[in-house]
Order: structure tokens, then sequence, then C-alpha cells
């Protein structure tokens, strides 16, 4: 007879329902550990649906949590509990994974025993998260000084103790700067120049690069043969993966949209990170806020939104906890954990082994790093409002798999860039292109046919749009206009959406008009909109202006120019605008994630969730080569009455859970 190691079958799954254990334990805490008890510790993860728990070796104080002869061990750590081998076998009885966690770059304990190793801006001050001695912060360590060999043993001693691991975490590794003696003497040995800050940025890059190569070496060492995770090196950014891959076998995003990421970061990191093909996991937190909100915890619905919202863009989910000092795991914080996890659960067999299908690529400046800037948000808010299936990609990404391409005001259309829309214009693709992104090099048409001429920056001041042909826009009521553009005529047999209208004069300190812009006068023959064959023409800053002002005929605008590009897009629905949806491809089927949730500004800061918000009868249609076999609402399991009129399967959904997946069975 075989015997089936359950256990082993579990941990070669990448995982699905994660928690992040933060533990970052002051000095003067006594008591570390003192209540802890294995099996309690295990059995609240299990409960709660969670099949992976990152777990601490070392904290932001630079204290470490295992048996070790090592002084950074915990003081407060009694002597004789080995805290993370109790973890991890507590965890691993129960079939959960427990990937280990080491801070990099914030190590208290360091900076305070070797001041030298700190970071220091070319002002000589130390880099620190405060700028007075007398506030409590974390100062940011130095890796091109000793500080990394010290890293690197305690990195060591970690992998001899815990062999084989399953994954660990290294937090902290953002590209620091520093003048240091040894940054200084590293600069000079590359050839580069200390005094140049483009200089000490491109060394700080350079020197992560390296530690990342020598960490993720170490920790491959000690991998069992079926691993599917390794090291993940948190904080850099996710621009940099397609040459930082190479140290890595998975991705996780860290995005806590109450803690200063917002609710407009995972759409927009994970349409990047997904055509990378790696395995991703993100993480929110179950804070009301952020890191260090200990004492507070988020709604049931904000939870519920963040972890769908990961499941219907390919990731496996996870949620930010942090331990006691105690070492008890709080039961108020798993119930909140495993009602949503319980629902996510139900979800997966529905979308198991499934492709995100996309058919709108987004350009994004690689310069931008996670922080894509008002263009790439709004083009991201817009295209979601739109229902369009789209990832973001670099300008040298392969657009074959695309029917559109996206290109928005702050994507530099270089020589390169230009070449590869002109051949993906000539495979039969439709490219749309945004106000600087209409000029290749800056200075002339970026392809050969588009549907405009006298490409040329406009005189500053602002102007109004008439629009022609838009659903839901009124045609005789110009909308303003913000931010600079071009001016442009439109061709021949072009169809023009919006075309300029002029104030009766531009708004100066001598000569205004009302409160704000001086009202519209006259049209003029300036186009703003043009669409031609297969090729749309922005010059107005649309996706910038619809971020920053949020005007729905920006979002309409664009809407009805993708609509001519793609007139049968891959998936129509109805229902509120909020309204996100996501297209799966399965072995058996195709899967459409609807999720209503709307954040409200409740705070000068914070956007809360309290609750879903009910779809009721909404159209929902999904492009099919054939008839489908069935289709359900699932998880509920629910059969819902379709149509199929040779190019697609519509049906009529109604649901009040904020998450529902409309699952189409078909060949």
């Amino acid at each position: 007879m075989t015997r089936i190691d359950v256990n082993a079958h579990t941990f070669r799954r990448f995982p699905r329902r994660t928690v992040h254990l933060d533990f970052h334990t002051g000095p003067k805490i006594p008591d570390v550990g003192r209540d802890f008890d294995p099996a309690t510790f295990a059995r609240a993860f299990k409960d709660a649906h969670v099949d992976s728990v990152t777990v601490f070796a070392k904290c932001h104080h630079g204290h470490l949590y295992y048996g070790t002869d090592r002084p950074e061990r915990h003081p407060g750590l009694a002597p004789d509990l080995d805290l993370l081998a109790e973890q991890v076998e507590a965890l691993h009885a129960e079939g959960i994974r427990a990937p280990i966690y080491l801070s990099l770059q914030v190590d208290e304990y360091a900076a305070r025993e070797h001041p030298e190793w700190i970071a220091h801006g070319e002002d000589l001050k130390l880099a620190r998260w405060s700028t007075s001695a007398f506030e409590a912060a974390w100062n940011i360590l130095d890796m091109s000084s000793p500080y990394a060999d010290y890293f690197a043993d305690q990195l060591d001693e970690v992998l001899r103790r815990f062999a084989p691991v399953d994954g660990i975490f290294i937090d902290m590794c953002w590209n620091q700067p520093s003048v240091s003696r040894w940054a200084v003497d590293g600069m000079r040995r590359e050839g580069l120049d200390p005094a140049d800050a483009d200089h000490r940025n491109r060394y700080a890059d350079l020197v992560a690069r390296r530690y990342m190569a020598r960490y993720s070496a170490m920790v491959e060492k000690v991998l069992p043969a079926d691993a599917v995770q390794s090291v993940w090196f948190n904080g850099r950014p996710k621009t940099g993966l397609p040459e930082e891959r190479q140290f890595v076998r998975h991705v996780e995003i860290e995005g806590l949209p109450t803690g200063g990421w917002g609710y407009a970061f995972l759409p927009y990191v994970a349409r990047f990170v997904r055509p990378l093909g790696l395995p991703m996991l993100s993480h929110t937190g179950r804070f009301h806020e952020s890191w260090g909100d200990n004492a507070a915890l988020k709604p049931r619905a904000a939870l519920l939104y963040e972890t769908s919202q990961m499941l219907s863009h390919g990731l496996t989910g996870g949620v930010g906890d942090v331990l006691h000092p105690r070492g008890v795991a709080a039961p108020a914080v798993y119930e909140l954990i495993g009602s949503v996890y319980g629902h996510i659960e139900a979800c997966e067999p529905f979308v198991e082994g499934g492709q995100v299908l996309s058919e709108v690529a987004l350009v994004t400046d690689p310069g931008l790093g996670d922080n894509p800037g008002a263009s790439n948000i709004g083009a991201v808010r817009a295209l979601q409002q739109l229902r369009a299936q789209f990832d973001v990609v670099l300008p040298t990404a392969d657009l074959s798999g695309y029917r559109a391409v996206v290109v928005p005001e702050t994507t530099t259309v270089d020589d390169d860039l230009a070449e590869r829309l002109l051949a993906f214009r000539r495979a039969g693709g439709a490219v749309l292109l945004v106000g600087p992104a209409l000029l290749r090099n800056g200075s002339e048409p970026a392809l050969p046919d588009l549907p405009v001429e006298g490409l040329a920056p406009a005189p500053a001041g602002e102007v109004f749009l008439a629009c022609q042909g838009v659903p839901g826009v009124p045609e005789d009521f110009p909308v303003i206009s913000h931010g600079s553009r071009l001016t442009a005529r439109a061709l021949p047999g072009a169809e023009v959406l919006a075309r300029v209208v002029a104030p009766y004069f531009p708004r100066s300190w001598d000569r205004f008009c009302g409160h704000s812009y001086t009202p519209p006068a006259d049209p003029t023959d300036e186009a703003a909109v043009v669409v031609g064959d297969g090729v749309a023409a922005v010059t107005v800053p649309l996706l910038e202006a619809f971020h920053e002002h949020g005007l729905e005929t920006y979002r309409q605008l664009l809407g009805a120019a993708l609509d001519r590009l793609l007139p049968d897009p891959l998936v129509r629905a109805g229902g509120p605008v909020h309204l996100e949806t996501t297209v799966k491809r399965t072995a058996t089927g195709t899967v459409v994630h609807l999720i209503s949730f709307v954040p409200s500004r409740e705070t000068p800061e914070l956007d809360l969730v309290h609750d879903p918000f009910p779809l009721v009868d909404v159209p929902v249609a999904v492009r099919l080569a054939a008839a489908p076999r069935s289709v359900r609402l699932q998880p509920a399991g629910q059969e819902l009455p379709w149509e199929y009129d040779g190019e697609y399967v519509r049906v009529r959904v109604t649901t009040g859970d904020g998450h529902a997946m409309v699952v189409v069975e078909h060949d």
C-alpha cells in the first residue's frame, strides 16, 4: 500500500490564503512569548482557512526569535523558548507552510551597536524616518557597509537551523543611496561620481542587485527539490522585475489600501506583474489603517473586497497581522480573516488552473516604478470602469497577444516603441495614443497612419470639448478640458468625437470672467479626439485629467474611442460604474468576476468600505465562439438563464454579496 504524504502535497502547491505575521517587538518588552502555546497558535490559522504563515526570525528592532548564541536574540524571550522553531513545527503539523521573515535595511540593534553602518545623505544627515533624535523612528542601514556581511551571517544561521525552508521573506529592500566611506569607495571602483545624485542612485541599485544575487544563492541551496517559493525581496519596484526575476521564483505585492497605497494600487501593479508568468500573492492588512495600527480592525466588507480583488486578478491572497508580544493569536482577528478566507476558499475551485484574459495593453513608463502617477491611475480607473480587460506592460513588452494598445501621456514614444507600435499595427492591432505619446521623440508623428495632422504644442490656457457621437454626452454642451494639449486637425474620413471650443479669451489677472475659467465661445477646426482606421488620437491629457478631476465625460470619450477600435470586447456589463470585472479562462470554461464595493472618503486621508453594494438584474455578456453548456453564479451554485446570439452569451445577475463569479461552462 502506498502512503500519500498530505503535508508534502500541500507544501508543493503555491499558497492560496496566507498571513504575514508581523512581530516587531522592542527590547523593552519583558515577556516575549510568555503565553505561547504551539497547538493553540497553529489551530487559530487552521480554523481561519490559512495555508501559509510568514513567521519571524528577525524584526525591525534587529532582534532574533529562535535559539541562538548571537547577542541579537531578544532579551525578553525566555532562554528555554525557541519561539520560531516551535511556530514552524506547530504550523507544519497542521499542514500549514511557514516561510521565514528577516528585516534587512531596518535593524535598530545594528544601528545602535554600529552607528557607522547607518546610511547618510550628501548633507551628512543620517538616513532615518525622522529628523529628530527624540522621536521614535527607524534608522536605515547602508548595504555597502559591513552590515551586508552581518546580515548574511544571520541569514546563514537561519538557513542552517531551519533547512529545508518553505521560503524566505527579506523586507525593506529599496534602493538606499548613501555617501558613507564604503559607498564612496564603491562608486569610485565602479567609475561613478559620488558627487552626482544620479550616480548615487545607480550605485544604490547596483548594490541592491548584488545583495539579492548573494542572498538568493544562499536560499536556493537549502530549498527542497519541489519548492514553489524561494526568497522574496520586499520593497523593490515591480517595474524592475523583468531584470530581477532571476533572483526570485514568485512575486509578493504589499498593498494596504488604507495604509497609504490606496484602492487604485493593486489593480495597477497586479496588471503589470501577471504577464510575467510568475506565481503571485498579494497581502493587505487586517488593520483599520496600516502596519502598527495593531489595536484596530477593518470592516469585514473591506477585507472581503481586498481579498476578492486579489483573486480576480489571478493572485493568491494574503492578510497582514501582528502577533502580540506574549505570543497569542487574537481570536477576533482570526474570526475576521476566517470569515473572508472561507469565501475565497469556496471560490478557488472555479478558477483553478485558469489564466486571466486581457485584450488591451496599457504601456507604462518603467521609471515610474510602483508610483504610476496621475496618467496611469486615471487610465486604470477609466479602463476598469469601462469593463476593458487589460494588462499594464513596459514599452519593451511583447504586444502580439493583445488586440489594442493604449499609450498614456507620460509614456515616451521613442524610436524603439514607435517601431513596435508600427509592427503591431501592421499585424492588425489597434492603437490609442494620448497627448505627448502622439509624437515620436517629441517631434514627429508616432505612427504614419495617425488620423490627424499638424500636431504641435498648443498655447497655454483652458479650452473646451464639443463632443459628438459619444453615448451619454450632450452635443450642445462643451465641457472643460484640463491641462496642456497638442493642436491637430482631423484628416478627411476620420471620425471626430470631440472638437476644441475656444473661450472668449484666456483668463489672466487683468482679464477674467467668473470664479474659474472664461466661458466657451466659438468652435474651432481643432480636433481633440479622433478615430481613424485602427488608430485613435487624443490630443488632450484625458487620462491625467480623469484622475485629477474625475469628470465622467473623459471616461465616456475614452470609451467611445475604444468602442470604435474594439467593437466586440471580451465582456460587456451594465450595473454601477464602480463594478469591477475580470475574466479568466479555465480548462472547463470562462469565469467573469463581478466585484461591487464602494470606498468612501470618511477622514481626510482614509477611504473606507463598510458594505457590499448590491447588484440587481445587471446584464453581463461574454464573447464566446459557441453556445455554453451551462451558466452558474458561483460560489452560490445558482443556475442562470442565458441567451446566446452567435457571438455573446448573455445573462442577468442579482447578488448582494459584493463578489460573485459568472461561471460559463463550454468546450
